[in-house]
């Protein structure tokens, strides 16, 4: 059986799943603090038919090795976390990170989650929580009687109560980083939770250490670029058709062996 049936059957797996990917970014280009994926591959064995540096004759060698590849395997999905662009949205528990730096989310077993999604609400007890009510790590909770909701770059948090001058603080948003944020694990509802890859979460105060910044009043879009992803998929496409191509090709040729008569 000629082997590139089966490369040829490698290169369009691997653009099957490189057009998941792309589709994955593109069906979240307006989802709040994604971050887009690449999938990366690696060349498969070759199959070595002669080796470099073979004897022939006396003082002569073979230059260079004749190899036949075996095919493509993807070998990773690399996260992507560049900065979003910041939109206003007017909404004062809107909050994004400009920088480095992740929310901590309570999610309903008890761990921690991590998301770069602060499109944040109060729930019936004044509570900071996220869309799907989870809760903010640390606690927040805005009283009753609160007329305003104010959160500095530095993550200090504020409000304002019917007479009294001075603002009154009621908590401190931190942030964490991971020294391999590409390792974390996507859980789905915007987070991600730690793993052995990503290494532990590093806490720390906005502004401080090299975190990034609070931003009240804005979001952070998606870092999906439209017309790059067009472009990938398009790729994709003619990749994968080129692959099937090789594959009727090498049918053709079969086909012809097959017939031969004497």
């Amino acid at each position: 059986m000629m082997r590139s049936l089966y490369t040829a059957a490698s290169g369009m797996l691997a653009q099957q799943l490189n057009t998941d990917a792309i589709s994955h970014n593109l069906a979240n280009v307006n989802t709040t603090g994604f971050k887009k994926s690449r999938i990366e591959f690696q060349d498969l064995f070759y199959q070595t038919m002669r080796e470099a540096g073979t004897p022939i004759t006396q003082g002569a060698s073979i230059p260079v090795p004749l190899q036949i590849g075996l095919g493509v395997r993807p070998v990773a999905e690399q996260k992507m976390f560049v900065q979003g662009n910041l939109i206003s949205t007017e909404h004062m528990f809107d909050l994004a990170i400009e920088g480095e730096g992740f929310y901590q989310i309570r999610m309903p077993n008890g761990e921690i989650g991590y998301s770069r999604d602060g499109s944040f609400k109060i729930d019936r007890d004044g509570s900071l929580v996220t869309a799907n009510g989870y809760f903010v790590e640390p606690p927040i909770t805005v009283p009753e009687d609160a007329l305003r909701f104010n959160v500095t770059e530095d993550g200090a948090v504020t409000v304002n109560i019917p007479g009294q001058v001075d603002p009154q603080e009621i908590g401190q948003i931190t942030l964490v980083r991971f020294v391999n944020p590409a390792g974390l694990n996507r859980i789905g509802n915007n987070l991600y939770v730690e793993t052995a890859a990503s290494g532990a979460p590093i806490e720390g105060q906005p502004l401080l250490d090299g975190f990034g910044s609070v931003r009240q009043n804005f979001l952070e879009q998606s870092n999906v670029k439209i017309v790059e992803e067009m472009v990938s998929l398009i790729v994709a496409q003619r990749a994968y058709e080129v692959n099937s191509k090789a594959i009727q090709t090498s049918d053709d040729m079969l086909g012809v062996a097959n017939n031969l008569k004497r």
